[in-house]
């Protein structure tokens, strides 16, 4: 795997920056990356959906860089397979849709890893991955970004010079894996809005082969937000999530260098995703994606 990876485009009313390093920790180690990054885009036109996607393999594992590669290919090609219906339903700001729509994608992507796993005579919990993505229209008139995935990393918002936080938060119910509903499913809101599928109260016997349960999942994490021209959206890793959190220099740093209403040259950004903080030497990677 390379050492590091570098992108960047001018999508719609976005322009995209992304990087993944390997950190210094692995490289004095002499061990790979653990992180993989994809990105992708789906369509043409005003209608493509262009989807960014990164994870991080399991640690002290040799397997880690190549399971989170393939976390990055398998959701790829789940959202490949639906786009078309996402960009609409992101268009329409239809969120419960979305969010149950990408759950099923999310929850099939790790069952295709645990899979995976059991087919090369791995322990799936090594041959396992955290996955984060976002997905952006390319339409300049819909200015909605996506964020969805399982695992610890950050998402923030640079707005006014100012870092917001903005991971979505969940609650330990999240970790239980409720019903999850695909594209097309018979909808019923709950509560709070989102569509579930029906429950008729039908009970199902238990069964002499049922399989023993899986342990507990991490919670699915989803947020949909409008974005307004002048903002810069984060999504990253735990290895620039952590230092973000913990370091006001890194911060004030990133926010001086990120304010300047342009986004920064391919290699002005690999610069600035490369600072070095100490106590930190984890795998980086990150995604920006600049308002215009």
């Amino acid at each position: 795997m390379a050492d590091t990876v570098l992108d960047g485009a001018r999508y719609g009313a976005c322009a995209l920056r992304s990087v993944s390093l390997r950190g210094d920790s692995a490289r004095y180690r002499g061990e790979a990356r653990r992180d993989a990054l994809l990105t992708a885009r789906f369509g043409t036109g005003e209608d493509a959906l262009v989807l960014v996607a990164m994870a991080t393999g399991a640690r002290g594992t040799p397997s880690a860089g190549r399971a989170a590669a393939e976390a990055c290919r398998l959701i790829g090609q789940a959202v490949g397979r639906s786009h078309q219906r996402l960009a609409e339903d992101i268009r329409s700001a239809r969120r419960g849709e979305l969010k149950s729509g990408l759950q099923r994608l999310t929850d099939r992507t790790l069952g295709r890893l645990r899979a995976g796993a059991a087919a090369r005579d791995l322990d799936p919990e090594e041959y396992a991955a955290t996955l984060r993505c976002l997905l952006l229209p390319a339409d300049p008139a819909c200015r909605t970004r996506v964020f969805f995935g399982v695992g610890e990393g950050g998402l923030f918002r640079l707005r006014d010079g100012e870092w917001q936080d903005i991971e979505p938060e969940v609650t330990p119910a999240a970790t239980t894996g409720g019903p999850v509903v695909g594209f097309g499913s018979p909808p019923a809101e709950t509560p709070e809005g989102d569509r579930l599928t029906m429950d008729f109260g039908i009970p199902t016997p238990p069964s002499p082969y049922e399989l023993a349960p899986e342990p507990p999942r991490d919670p699915f994490r989803f947020r949909a937000s409008v974005a307004r021209p002048g903002d810069v959206l984060v999504m990253c890793t735990d290895g620039l999530a952590a230092p973000l959190r913990g370091e006001p220099a890194l911060c004030a740093y990133l926010a001086r260098r990120w304010s300047r209403g342009t986004p920064p040259g391919l290699a002005e950004f690999l610069a600035d995703a490369r600072v070095r903080v100490k106590g930190y030497a984890d795998d980086r990677t990150a995604a920006a994606v600049w308002e215009v």
